[in-house]
């Protein structure tokens, strides 16, 4: 590969439907023991094979890359709360990545560059984590609570503990001028 040299582009057949406002950041080809796909990373997250629709990245809970493997861990909704959502780790999803590219620093990126604001907290049955991510095309924060493996989402305390961390955050984070 000499110094300007380019990775070949997407092949047509291995492109996600992506919509008008998203472009191509890096793509590498996986496989993940179910046959083989494309992960593809865009300006507005990330497409991995055998999903039809992209993850946000502000849905993305974690990304792992091992040096061969990345695991992406997708945040699953579990209660609407007036200005948040609570979620949990849903299945975390292993590609091995033969030719990575900028894929997995792409990926690192803009999964650490949507996160505004996060802080972990005891909660009645454990522990949670409030945050507050950047939505791409979205003006503001899109606020979020993740409950700790183990926490029961079905407490009316939890529930009542968590509005107030997240307007204790909400108003830590506000403008000083507004």
């Amino acid at each position: 590969m000499g110094l300007f040299s380019r990775k070949p582009k997407l092949p047509p057949a291995d492109r996600p439907p992506l919509t008008s406002d998203e472009r191509v950041l890096a793509w590498a080809a996986a496989g993940n023991g179910e046959g083989d796909g494309v992960v593809v990373a865009t300006n507005l997250g990330l497409w991995l094979p055998g999903r039809g629709q992209r993850l946000g990245w502000h849905t993305i809970l974690k990304a792992v890359w091992s040096g061969r493997e990345l695991t992406v861990t997708p945040a699953e909704p579990v209660a609407e709360r007036d200005g948040y959502t609570v979620v949990v780790d849903g299945p975390a999803e292993t590609y091995l990545l033969l030719d990575p590219g900028e894929l997995p620093h792409q990926v690192r990126a803009r999964v650490t560059r949507s996160v505004a604001y996060t802080e972990h907290q005891p909660v009645p049955g454990g522990a949670a984590r409030v945050a507050a991510r950047r939505v791409a095309g979205v003006d503001g924060l899109t606020w979020t609570v993740r409950l700790d493996p183990g926490t029961a989402a079905d407490d009316e305390a939890l529930f009542a503990e968590t509005d107030r961390l997240v307007a204790v955050a909400r108003a830590a984070t506000a403008p000083a001028d507004v």
